[in-house]
C-alpha cells in the first residue's frame, strides 16, 4: 500500500490509530507532512474522561520519509493511555525524527510496554527521541497535575546513518521515564562531540554506540536489556 499525505501540510499522519485495539498495520510505503504512523488514544482531560486506551497493536514493513516529524510517533495525545505495541522492520530515510515518544504535563495516561526493533534509518536528524515539551491543549481547562507515566520502552536492533543529533530522552521532573532499554543501537554520522541528551530517565542498556548517558550506562549488566 502507498499512502501520500502532503509533505507542506502539519497534522496530517500518514497512519493514525487513535483509541484503537487489535490493529495490525503493514506493509506500506508513506510519504507525510506529519508522522508515518501516530498512535494515539485522547487528548488531556477529554482523553481521561472517556479512558479509551490504544492497545494491541502491531507497525510491521513500513518505508517512507517525513520532512518534518517522525517515522512513528506515540502520543503526544495519549491521555486514554498506550500498551502493548510492537513496532517492527521499518526504513526511514530524509526524516526529522526515526523514532518519538511525546507526552507533557495535563496528559495523564501511561504509555508502556512499547517494543521497537529492526529499523533503519538514513538521514534522519534525531533518531531516537523521547520528551515532554507538546505544550498544547485542547482548551484552558486541562490539570497540569495530570502527569503522564511511562514505563517499559524496548527499542533495539536500530541502525542510524547519517545522523546529525544523538538521542534526547527527556522525561518529566517528578515522573520520570522509567524502564528504557536500548539494546543493539548503532548511530553512525554524528560528530565527535554528539552527546546523548537524557534527563529524568532511567533504564539501561547494551551494545550502544555512541555511548549512552550516565543516567541509562549504570545498569550495563542489568537484566532489563538481556
Amino acid at each position: 500500500m502507498t499512502i501520500l499525505a502532503p509533505l507542506n501540510a502539519p497534522n496530517t499522519d500518514g497512519i493514525d490509530p487513535d483509541s484503537s485495539t487489535n490493529v495490525c498495520i503493514e506493509d506500506c510505503y508513506i510519504e507525510s507532512g506529519d508522522d508515518l504512523v501516530a498512535i494515539k488514544s485522547g487528548w488531556d482531560q477529554y482523553g481521561i474522561k472517556m479512558a479509551r486506551p490504544s492497545s494491541n497493536i502491531k507497525v510491521r514493513r513500513i518505508s517512507g520519509t517525513t520532512p518534518t516529524c517522525s517515522g512513528v510517533g506515540i502520543g503526544s495525545e495519549m491521555s486514554g493511555g498506550i500498551f502493548n505495541v510492537t513496532i517492527e522492520n521499518m526504513h526511514v530515510w530524509n526524516s526529522a525524527a526515526g523514532v518519538r515518544i511525546k507526552t507533557d504535563k495535563g496528559r495523564g495516561g501511561y504509555i508502556a510496554n512499547i517494543t521497537i526493533r529492526n529499523i533503519m534509518m538514513e538521514r534522519v536528524k534525531i533518531p531516537i527521541r523521547l520528551s515532554r515539551g507538546s505544550n498544547d491543549h485542547p482548551d484552558d481547562r486541562w490539570d497540569p497535575k495530570a502527569i503522564p507515566k511511562i514505563r517499559g520502552i524496548f527499542i533495539s536492533n536500530i541502525v542510524s546513518l547519517n545522523s546529525t543529533k544523538a538521542p534526547v530522552l527527556a522525561g518529566i521532573r517528578g515522573a520520570s521515564f522509567e524502564g528504557l532499554c536500548f539494546k543493539n543501537v548503532t548511530l553512525l554520522g554524528l560528530s565527535p562531540n554528539a552527546a546523548w541528551h537524557c534527563e529524568f530517565v532511567s533504564g539501561c542498556t547494551n551494545a550502544v554506540f555512541p555511548l549512552p548517558c550516565p543516567h541509562l550506562q549504570n545498569n550495563g549488566s542489568s537484566t532489563c536489556c538481556s
